[in-house]
């Protein structure tokens, strides 16, 4: 082998060697920066790239998917000092590889140490009530602080998470207890409504039961009332149509009204509580003897022309019949 194979075989080689120095290839989800004599130049994007040999050379790889960061557990001494330990996890991505490569040295030690300031910084802020129930507004304070302070390193804090808080175990049993007296308040006070209100409900139902039979009663009052009214009007009536009948002559008229009152008393006097014992005619005989008296009585007051019953002989036989009636004439 002669001397200008031996050079055609080396140029060939340095052609190769220039070939793989100059050609560069990205992978998705990467950026790769390129420095020309240590001085950054551009950043190569995923896929064929070309660079000068032996001139320019990669800088820094960088990841710009989101990537997770593990802050481990602080602890925090709250507003009202109140020591709690929490951790928490950080999300974030690369935006700007320069950036991220030339302006922070060690990306992921200053992304956690600058959580870790603002989680002590923004829960010792806070009181320990406060901490445990708003952990949503610490996760967006947190965000909004961190995003800031990453901004210029060309990087993107998509999210902070407090995983965990854990406040002391004395103090978590103080906590349940004061839960517990606050439920039994509150079961308390709920009881003592609804006694209330069922109270009120009774009182409203006795209310409304002591109006209707009120109104109940005013109803019947009134029909009674009414009834009386009518039986007066109908007594009234009667009495009248009796004394017109009287007026004209008419002598069965007020032996019918007589008789009629004689019969109630009667009865009043028979159906009476108080009588145990009871002496009255009670023959029909006498009942009638007593109307014919009546009628003797009211032809002698009223002067009525018609012409007077023969007088009855006065009969020597003892009588043996029933007593006389209160009305009931005598015989001379």
């Amino acid at each position: 082998m002669g001397g200008l194979d031996i050079a055609v075989i080396a140029f060939v080689v340095l052609v190769v060697l220039v070939l793989f120095a100059g050609i560069k290839t990205v992978p998705q989800g990467y950026r790769y920066t390129v420095e020309r004599f240590g001085r950054y130049t551009k950043t190569m994007e995923p896929g064929l790239n070309i660079i000068i040999p032996f001139i320019d050379r990669i800088g820094a790889r960088m990841n710009v998917m989101e990537q997770v960061l593990d802050v481990p557990t602080q602890e925090v001494i709250t507003k009202d000092n109140a020591s709690v330990s929490a951790d928490a996890v950080a999300f974030y991505q690369v935006l700007n590889a320069a950036q991220a490569a030339y302006q922070v040295s060690d990306l992921q030690n200053a992304i956690l140490n600058l959580t870790m300031t603002n989680i002590r910084s923004v829960m010792g802020s806070m009181d320990l009530d406060e901490l445990l129930s708003n952990r949503d507004t610490i996760n967006d304070n947190l965000l909004r602080v961190v995003d800031e302070a990453a901004n210029p390193w060309g990087i993107k804090i998509t999210r902070v998470e407090l995983k965990d808080i854990a406040p002391p175990k004395d103090l978590v049993d103080a906590m349940a207890r004061q839960m517990k007296a606050e439920r039994e308040k509150r079961a308390q006070v709920l009881e003592a409504e609804g006694s209330r209100n069922a109270q009120i409900l009774r009182a409203e139902g006795a209310k409304q039961s002591a109006i209707l039979q009120a109104e109940g009663q005013r109803e019947a009052a009134f029909r009674d009332a009414e009834a009386r009214e009518r039986l007066a009007e109908a007594e009234a009536k009667a009495t009248q149509m009796v004394s017109a009948a009287i007026a004209a002559g008419d002598v069965q008229a007020i032996n019918y009204f007589v008789a009629q009152k004689y019969t109630e008393a009667l009865a009043a006097i028979g159906t009476a509580n108080n009588q145990k014992i009871v002496l009255m005619p009670m023959e029909a005989s006498a009942l009638i003897g007593s109307l014919g008296g009546i009628g003797a009585i009211a032809r002698e007051v009223f002067g009525n022309d018609q012409s007077p019953a023969p007088r009855q002989r006065q009969s020597t036989t003892p009588r043996t019949g029933p007593a006389p009636g209160p009305f009931e004439p005598q015989g001379k």
